[in-house]
């Protein structure tokens, strides 16, 4: 293979894998290590990925650009809902349970809105309001704060709205996960508030379709290993999934098909 014909099969890759391994990248095009880091290099030097140590990436810095919870609740949609499917099976009658703001705990909340015997404590206004007009048996606890772009609740009296609650369950939402930056999201007090959440909480899952892997927001929520499983898609990619099964307890992904039925 020309050296143009790889680099553009390199660039397919990372879009497609968002992280890849110089090793792998190697291994898939039959060169040398050396080979591959020239190329990812060139690429780099081009704008087309982001070098990393031992690999490439998406190019990109830390965002703090936060899309409105319109926009989102648009995209990655048959992914939210077989997520959100498989989240709700985790959840048994008499639960606490947390569910932070973003559209795929408002997906989940969905699934949810049927149930009873259940309490919900949540930042989202958006979550709550799905409670609310399906005349759901659910308890619903809103904590106060000021409202973000997300329609996250934040700041100084929702963090301390949690400090004298206990969760069963937290059902966490974020912006991007990285390998070395964690769980993340650009809006600073939204950080905050998950923290708090999760320090609230037995046991942590996030729900992060694969297109989060390898985005970054400018504030880490918490690390890889500081979650208990993460809910995904099996449009993840390799690398991705290899890195997850290694540094969280349980990794589970989840099937997408155009013919999954509307709520």
């Amino acid at each position: 293979m020309l050296a143009d014909a790889r680099r553009s099969a390199i660039v397919a890759t990372v879009s497609r894998e968002r992280v890849v391994r110089v090793s792998n990248l190697a291994e898939q095009f039959g060169v040398s290590l050396v080979t591959v880091r020239r190329d990812i290099e060139a690429l780099d030097d081009a704008g087309l990925v982001q070098k990393i140590h031992g690999g490439a990436k998406l190019p990109g810095g830390a965002s703090t650009h936060e899309p409105g919870f319109e926009l989102k609740s648009t995209l990655g949609t048959l992914e939210k809902r077989a997520i959100a499917r498989e989240a709700e099976l985790l959840v048994k009658d008499g639960m606490a349970i947390g569910l932070s703001a973003g559209t795929t705990t408002w997906a989940l909340a969905k699934e949810l809105s049927s149930r009873s015997n259940l309490t919900v404590v949540t930042n989202s206004v958006k979550i709550a309001d799905v409670f609310q007009e399906a005349g759901s048996r659910v308890s619903v606890i809103l904590t106060g704060g000021e409202r973000t772009p997300s329609d996250a609740l934040v700041g100084p009296i929702a963090t301390q709205s949690m400090h004298s609650l206990h969760l069963d369950l937290l059902f966490l939402g974020v912006h991007g996960v990285d390998a070395d930056a964690g769980f993340t999201t650009p809006n600073l007090l939204e950080a905050e508030m998950d923290r708090a959440l999760i320090e609230a909480a037995r046991k942590v899952v996030v729900l992060a379709d694969h297109s989060k892997w390898g985005t970054v927001g400018i504030s880490t929520i918490a690390g890889i290993e500081d979650v208990d499983e993460v809910i995904s898609d099996d449009a993840l990619g390799v690398e991705a999934q290899r890195i997850l099964r290694e540094r969280v307890a349980r990794l589970r992904l989840v099937s997408v098909t155009p013919h999954t039925p509307a709520p």
